[in-house]
């Protein structure tokens, strides 16, 4: 099982054109708390998970996964593509 918790933080604060300090002062933590969230070098609590969902106005699924989010413009479903 994967210790990797994904996250989205990046894409929801560039399409509200929200900055990190911006997004840290609105949830009350360190603005370089958002990056390593970001980068995936900080898991939050749940109750942060929660909180961040809550700012953006989506379910905390949109924001976190244990599993890669597909990429931008990825047009596969996962399942192998043939020739």
């Amino acid at each position: 099982m994967s210790e990797t918790v994904h996250n989205r933080i990046a894409v929801l604060r560039a399409e509200r054109g929200i900055s990190r300090r911006q997004l840290a002062d609105a949830l009350g933590v360190h603005y370089q708390t958002v990056g390593y969230l970001e980068r995936g070098e900080f898991r939050p609590s749940l109750h942060l998970a929660l909180r961040i969902a809550a700012y953006f106005e989506v379910p905390v699924e949109v924001v976190f996964s244990i599993e890669p989010f597909p990429r931008i413009g990825d047009t596969t479903t996962g399942a192998a593509r043939t020739a």
